[in-house]
């Protein structure tokens, strides 16, 4: 894999990583929603060593999950207010990138052996839910780390009104 880097919308703030995402976690929780101010945050999860900023250093904004109780980091530009990585309490030496940060964010691949949506019962009506890909009413784990079961279609679904 070639190196893929991003950055904010004024450039004074520039990232790399060196490897491929660990996983690819589409977000549709309250927070992720109003974070973005989009349905959902498309989140490619890289383990911390594979990520450096190369230029310029983030403003951190902490918040406490309401799912989890954890804080979340959100490192941001404090010129332009990009939102460009997130890290968590509860997911020590991972990060989470906002995807569509990226140079060319048409690099990243994602399928059901690498991706899962979570947060459904928060996720905007009338969004589509591709077939194949693991999907989670909340979390993919508890608190404590169990796994939860998760939901696969084998079509496209779309979120019907609560």
């Amino acid at each position: 894999m070639h190196p893929q880097s991003g950055g904010c919308l004024c450039g004074a703030l520039r990232y790399q990583v060196t490897a491929e995402p660990v996983r690819v976690t589409f977000c549709h929780c309250r927070f992720c929603q109003r974070a973005t101010g989009a349905p959902y945050f498309m989140e490619p999860i890289f383990e911390e060593p594979d990520f450096a900023f190369t230029g310029g250093t983030p403003k951190l904004y902490h918040h406490r999950s309401e799912g989890s109780g954890k804080m979340i980091h959100v490192h941001f530009c404090d010129t332009c207010g990009t939102k460009l990585v997130y890290t968590f309490e509860r997911f020590p030496g991972l990060l989470g990138i906002f995807g569509g940060t990226f140079d060319d964010p048409q690099w990243l691949e994602w399928h059901g052996g690498n991706s899962k949506h979570i947060f459904l019962e928060t996720a905007l009506h009338g969004t589509v839910l591709p077939a194949g890909i693991p999907t989670y009413p909340r979390h993919a784990t508890t608190n404590d780390g169990t796994p939860e079961e998760a939901m696969v279609f084998d079509a496209p679904k779309v979120v019907a009104r609560p």
